[in-house]
C-alpha cells in the first residue's frame, strides 16, 4: 500500500509503527457552528481511509479532537450573550447529528481541548526546560527560531516567512512568527489555573498534547485539510518534536479544498453551505459518492448537477443490490456459475486502493462490477447460491463497508415492514391468479404501480423493484 506523504513529498509504502495496530490522529471542529460541507469532505474522505485501513486487516485506533474553547467559541458567545459552554454544548451535539445522517463512523475517542489542560500545561512546560518557550507577561510563546526543523512540512523557509509575514505584529514576541501556547485570559473569558497565569491554550498545543494523551508520542497517521498544513500542522510539528525528541507523525495526509466558483468554501468568505443543509436535498450516500468520484488530494467544486449525477449513480448500486436480495430471499437459485470471477473485481478494487486510496479508480472497478453483474442477472434467470453471495459480500464489504453508499436496510424497521407487506401483497395475487381472478390480480399489480412499485414474474416466482 502507497501513501503519499506531505512531509516528504512523494508517495511510500505503509508500513505502520507497530502492525497491525494503526494510530489515526483527525484534526476535527472548532465547535462554534455548523460544519459546512467543505469540512464535511474532510470528515467522510478520512472515514473511508479508516474504512479501508480496517477492512484490509489493521486494527485502528481513529481519535477526532473537538475543539471546544477558541476565539470563535468566545466571540459567539459573547455575541449571544451566553455562557462559552451553551455555544460548545449545542454544536458538538449538532456535529454528532449531522455525521450520523452522514454515515460517518464515530472516533474510537473524541477529546475535548477543555478536558486535557493538565495534559497541555505539562507539554508546554517542557518546552519552558528545552529553552524553546518563553512567557511574556502570562502569555507564552514557542520561539519558532529555535526548531531548526520549522517548515519541513509546508517547504516554507522561515527567512522568507519573517520577511513577507501576514502575522500580526506583536512587540513581545522574540520573533513574529513566534506563536501561542498559553493566552492570558481577558477579563471575561473563560480560563484555567497555570504556573504562567490564569488563561487558556493556544489551538495548536491542544492537537498535540491530545493526540500525544491518546495515541502516544509518535503516530502512523495525522490527516486534515490542505488549509491545516501552515501554520497549524507545521506548529503541531514543531512543538511535539521539540518537547518529546523524536518524530511526531510517519504519514502525514491532507485533503483538497472544496470549492464552489473557483473559490474556496469557508464561512470568513460567506460561501458556503452547511453539511446539514445539503443532507436535506440528497441522500447521504449520494453525497458519499460524489466525494469519492474525485482523489482526496484534488480539488473538487461543487455543483448541484454533480450531487445529481451521483445520485443517479447511486441508483444503479442501490437496484442491482435489491435485485441481488430479492433473487437470494425468494431462493431463486440454480446451478448455473457465470464465467467471471468477482474475485477479479475485488483483487482491482485493492490495487486502486493500494495507490494511495485511489477512490475514482476504486468506483470505476465498483461501477464495471454492477454492468457485468446486471449482464449475467438479465441473461439467467437462476445462478448459483455461491455467485449470488459472492455478488452481496462484494456490496456488503466494499461497496458499504469501505465507501459507506448503501442504504441501511438492516437497521431501517420502516423498509422491512414495507418489504413484508409487498410480500403480503405479492401471495395474494399468486392466489388470485391461481384462481383466475384475474381483474384483482391486476388490480393488486396496477396499485402498486400506482406506488412506485414494480412486479417482475418468472419461472420461479415474482420479485419486486421499489423505483
Amino acid at each position: 500500500m502507497l501513501i503519499y506523504n506531505t512531509l516528504t513529498k512523494k508517495k511510500e509504502e505503509f508500513k505502520p509503527l507497530n502492525p497491525p495496530y494503526v494510530t489515526f490522529y483527525m484534526c476535527g471542529p472548532t465547535v462554534y457552528d455548523y460544519f459546512h460541507i467543505g469540512n464535511g469532505r474532510s470528515f467522510i474522505v478520512s472515514d473511508i481511509i479508516r474504512r479501508y485501513l480496517i477492512y484490509k486487516g489493521y486494527n485502528v485506533k481513529f481519535v477526532m479532537n473537538l475543539t471546544d474553547i477558541d476565539d470563535k467559541i468566545i466571540n459567539k458567545a459573547n455575541n449571544e450573550n451566553v455562557d462559552p459552554k451553551v455555544i460548545t454544548d449545542k454544536y458538538i451535539s449538532a456535529f454528532f447529528e449531522d455525521i450520523n445522517k452522514m454515515k460517518i463512523r464515530k472516533a474510537d475517542v473524541y477529546p475535548k481541548a477543555t478536558e486535557h489542560i493538565n495534559e497541555i500545561i505539562s507539554l508546554i512546560q517542557k518546552l519552558e526546560r528545552e529553552g524553546i518557550a518563553y512567557n511574556v507577561n502570562g502569555d507564552v510563546f514557542f520561539d519558532v527560531g529555535k526548531f531548526t526543523a520549522y517548515g519541513k512540512l509546508s517547504g516554507k523557509k522561515l527567512d522568507e516567512l519573517e520577511s513577507g509575514s501576514r502575522v500580526e505584529i506583536d512587540e513581545r514576541k522574540s520573533n513574529p512568527l513566534d506563536f501561542a501556547l498559553w493566552k492570558k485570559a481577558k477579563e471575561g473569558e473563560p480560563c484555567w489555573d497555570s504556573p504562567w497565569s490564569k488563561g487558556r491554550p493556544g489551538w495548536h498545543i491542544e492537537c498535540s498534547a491530545m493526540s500525544c494523551a491518546h495515541l502516544g508520542e509518535t503516530i502512523d497517521i495525522h490527516a486534515g485539510g490542505n488549509d491545516l498544513i501552515f501554520p497549524h500542522h507545521e506548529n503541531e510539528i514543531a512543538q511535539s518534536e521539540a518537547a518529546n525528541h523524536k518524530a511526531f507523525v510517519k504519514y502525514w495526509l491532507h485533503f483538497g479544498f472544496l470549492n464552489i466558483k473557483d473559490e474556496k468554501m469557508s464561512k470568513s468568505s460567506g460561501n458556503f453551505f452547511t453539511a446539514r443543509e445539503i443532507v436535506k436535498k440528497y441522500p447521504p450516500e449520494a453525497i458519499r459518492l460524489f466525494f469519492s468520484q474525485t482523489h482526496y488530494r484534488g480539488p473538487l467544486s461543487y455543483s448541484d448537477e454533480l450531487l445529481e449525477a451521483a445520485a443517479k449513480g447511486l441508483e444503479k448500486i442501490s437496484n442491482l443490490y435489491e435485485e441481488l436480495l430479492n433473487r437470494i430471499s425468494n431462493n431463486e437459485i440454480g446451478g448455473y456459475k457465470p464465467e467471471f470471477q468477482i474475485t477479479s473485481y475485488v483483487q482491482k478494487f485493492e490495487e486502486s486502493m493500494d495507490d494511495d486510496f485511489n477512490s475514482p479508480k476504486a468506483l470505476a472497478v465498483i461501477f464495471d462490477f454492477i454492468r457485468d453483474m446486471n449482464k449475467e442477472l438479465s441473461i439467467h434467470e437462476k445462478l448459483s447460491a455461491e455467485f449470488l453471495n459472492d455478488g452481496k459480500e462484494f456490496f456488503d464489504k466494499i461497496i458499504d463497508g469501505v465507501f459507506g453508499i448503501l442504504p441501511d436496510r438492516k437497521n431501517n424497521s420502516s423498509n422491512e415492514l414495507t418489504e413484508k407487506l409487498i410480500y403480503i401483497l405479492i401471495e395474494l395475487r399468486s392466489k388470485a391468479k391461481a384462481e383466475r381472478n384475474y381483474s384483482l390480480s391486476d388490480d393488486i399489480r396496477d396499485k402498486l404501480t400506482e406506488l412506485g412499485i414494480t412486479l417482475k414474474d418468472s419461472k420461479s416466482g415474482t420479485t419486486f423493484k421499489i423505483n
